[in-house]
């Protein structure tokens, strides 16, 4: 079984803003802001609406990035 370090609190990852260089925060999964109860719902089946095709087989952990100094927004796939 696979797990997302940084959903798990194992990792951290510095992404740094490519607008203003700031550093980004890790909002967690994409998936969470799909709608009220995404947040609880099977992970693996969330894959499947995660804008990403093959990050089931792939086994990426789709994580939201926002800078609070210029709201940039960016998305990265993150190796589970």
């Amino acid at each position: 079984m696979e797990l997302c370090p940084l959903c798990n609190g194992l990792e951290t990852r510095i992404i740094q803003c490519p607008n203003c260089q700031r550093i980004m925060e890790d909002r967690g999964k994409i998936t969470d802001y799909l709608d009220d109860y995404s947040a609880y719902m099977d992970i693996d089946i969330m894959k499947l609406f995660d804008g990403n095709a093959n990050s089931l087989e792939e086994h990426k952990c789709i994580h939201y990035f926002y800078c609070p100094t210029c709201q940039h927004e960016e998305t990265n796939a993150i190796n589970e």
